[in-house]
């Protein structure tokens, strides 16, 4: 037999048992049998290396270490897919899916929801030409050479396939290889949870290191195809991927309607511990591809598809010590430092305790063995105290009666649950993020002035209050670690250009307590200017819609303080200005009266354009959802509030129904 022949030989039953194995899960022959063979090839072609090619079996490893990844633009976006939380949320999908296509009876393809990275497989007339993540859904980057490494993904297509073929699936690293992986960690470094561990093995530039981080990868769409003819199910095109030789999850399952759906979850999130890969949800599909084509996409994501995610996961740790930290109001927060245990795929050593009221409510002490919970990007809290493990010598916890930082007393004002240092601006912890919010985009959006310069501003006394950021010169910028000239004249140059801003964006930017973005701006509707408010009286500024007792005190005691007063009189005279009229918009007050709440991601604007955007509308954009709230705008990965505001039947738009309401 001729040598090229033996080797395409060769090829072929390497591949065919690859299938086998990976796609159907169903080995055909002992792992010792596959290495002589792959053994046997890679022999033939060292003697042979002008037969080389690069689909051969042989080839997964090899490419020389990138400087870089280059990025790749997806011809079809890679979107992402709405959320729901609970089963109201599903019914909720399926009845607008119902009224949109006008039919009762909707068949779904339930899968699980892989919890890894999202990729993009590129097949020329069957061969793997490149391989790119999701990024941003527009834009990735090249990771081809690393795709490339993990074995259930095919080099070269099966049968008969179309001339061009896009795939796209997730890169998932076994719980198994992740376990071991963080057992054989040098220096302690561990991945936080497989995800993580997947995209940092995918992101690697030297191919060779993510072939020794086995990964796996399971399709669950096409992009680009050259050729019409697929079937006419999502679940069709599914197994027509895995006929051509591309792995699908095996829990994949049709459903007949939106019950089984919710009996798939169940069944699903039962079995969640024991898969050997991690998932943090469900998704549901429309099976049917023209009704996928007739519902269409809103924005970001599919109307046809929804993931279904898994309920907040607790875990039982050790609390190790309680740490106070100090805030820009002077704020005495205890954080709960604990034994580093993961909840819900994520890494957990510090939890929120609020303040002294919730710590003496649970009985929160040191030494304490606690159930810490995680919902979505929620901060993690400490729920509850296993008391039956508490140790005989525990002690109650009492914040302190000094503030940590400065020594200053800390006191806690009649009717608030929070603790305060008075120290003031003489604090530095409260001097450094007093700094860090005046700099922030909200305020005087001063670009390039970060969280670290403030930090090296403040611990070599550089700065005392925002009015010394303007009296700097270019030595003492170049002289700070990580600058020199060019650095320090760019910074100069934002801080030059922060001088033109707005009267509302000064306010903020003063940090004056409950005056945040929404009622600073109410206040330069109703103020000429700072000398009028200056002279406001608490009596006034209660008049005003939105301005309630407590921000009139603290309006009043801030422009009665002569250290405030001449910080002011300093940042005017460094050329801070603004137009000084009324900012009162001349739009149409179609939303007097209506409460907003903003939550999650939007795609096609920031949510502070869409709150400035409203409140020119004359609408109320507030943080939290409560009865008053008439309408939760939910962008991408919303969490809790959205819960919250089905439960109160609070009306949900998504950025498509503000968009029009805007309009």
């Amino acid at each position: 037999m001729l040598i090229s022949k033996q080797i395409k030989q060769l090829r072929l039953e390497i591949q065919e048992h690859n299938y086998c194995y990976y796609v159907l899960d169903d080995p055909k022959i002992l792992d010792g049998e596959y290495d002589q063979l792959l053994q046997k090839l890679q022999t033939l072609e060292s003697k042979h290396p002008d037969l080389i090619t690069v689909d051969s079996p042989t080839q997964r490893v090899g490419a020389e270490p990138l400087s870089s990844f280059t990025e790749v633009i997806h011809e079809i976006p890679m979107l992402s897919l709405s959320n729901a939380f609970d089963k109201d949320g599903i019914y909720e999908f399926a009845k607008r899916i119902k009224e949109k296509l006008q039919i009762e009876t909707i068949e779904y393809i339930a899968e699980p929801k892989l919890d890894g990275l999202a990729v993009s497989l590129r097949y020329e007339n069957g061969l793997l030409v490149t391989a790119a993540t999701r990024g941003n859904g527009y834009r990735g980057e090249n990771v081809t050479q690393n795709v490339k490494t993990i074995k259930n993904i095919p080099l070269r297509l099966r049968g008969q396939f179309p001339k061009i073929l896009e795939v796209r699936g997730e890169v998932v690293m076994p719980k198994a290889v992740f376990d071991k992986l963080n057992q054989q960690a040098k220096d302690g470094k561990t991945f936080a949870n497989p995800r993580n561990a997947a995209a940092g093995s995918l992101r690697q530039l030297n191919p060779k290191v993510t072939a020794t981080r086995p990964l796996t990868f399971f399709s669950y769409a096409i992009g680009t195809i050259s050729e019409v003819g697929l079937p006419n199910t999502h679940s069709g095109i599914l197994n027509q991927l895995q006929q051509w030789g591309l792995p699908i999850a095996s829990q994949n399952q049709v459903v007949k309607n939106t019950k089984d759906c919710l009996d798939y979850y169940q069944n699903i999130l039962a079995k969640r511990n024991a898969l050997p890969f991690e998932i943090d949800g469900v998704v549901y599909k429309v099976n049917n591809i023209e009704q996928q084509e007739v519902l269409g996409f809103i924005s970001k994501a599919p109307r046809w598809a929804i993931a279904h995610k898994f309920p907040a996961q607790e875990a039982v740790t050790k609390l190790l010590a309680i740490e106070v930290q100090v805030g820009r109001t002077g704020a005495i927060t205890p954080v709960a430092k604990l034994a580093p245990i993961n909840v819900g795929g994520v890494t957990v050593s510090h939890a929120t305790l609020h303040n002294q009221d919730e710590i003496n409510r649970k009985d929160i002490r040191v030494n304490d063995t606690v159930i810490v919970r995680r919902a979505g990007d929620v901060i993690p809290e400490v729920v509850k105290v296993l008391v039956e493990k508490r140790l005989s010598s525990s002690q109650q916890f009492v914040l302190p009666s000094k503030c940590p930082v400065c020594n200053s007393d800390a006191e806690r004002v009649t009717g608030e649950a929070v603790l305060r240092c008075t120290g003031g601006l003489h604090c530095p912890a409260q001097r450094q993020q007093a700094l860090q919010h005046f700099v922030s985009r909200q305020a005087m959006d001063i670009d390039g002035l970060g969280k670290k310069l403030v930090i090296q501003l403040v611990e070599n006394n550089l700065v005392n209050n925002p009015a010394d950021i303007y009296d700097l010169t270019h030595e003492q910028w170049a002289g700070l670690e990580r600058m020199g000239d060019k650095s320090a004249d760019n910074v100069m140059l934002s801080i030059e250009k922060s001088k033109t801003t707005t009267f509302a964006q000064f306010l903020y930017a003063l940090g004056i307590r409950e005056v945040g973005e929404s009622t600073a701006k109410i206040l330069t509707e109703q103020f000429v200017g700072l000398n009028e408010l200056k002279q406001a009286s608490e009596y006034e500024l209660q008049q005003i819609m939105d301005i309630g007792p407590v921000a009139a005190k603290y309006i009043v005691n801030f422009f009665q303080q002569d250290d405030n007063i001449k910080i002011i009189e300093r940042l005017e005279a460094s050329g801070i200005h603004w137009n000084n009229t009324i900012t009162k918009s001349t739009s149409k007050q179609i939303l007097v009266g209506k409460v907003f709440v903003l939550t999650g991601t939007l795609s096609q604007m920031s949510r502070n354009e869409a709150k400035s955007k409203l409140q020119q509308l004359g609408a109320k954009v507030t943080n939290s959802i409560s009865k008053k709230t008439d309408y939760l705008v939910a962008g991408e990965k919303a969490g809790s509030k959205l819960t919250k505001a089905k439960n109160l039947g609070v009306e949900i738009l998504e950025e498509s129904n503000l968009i029009e309401m805007l309009n």
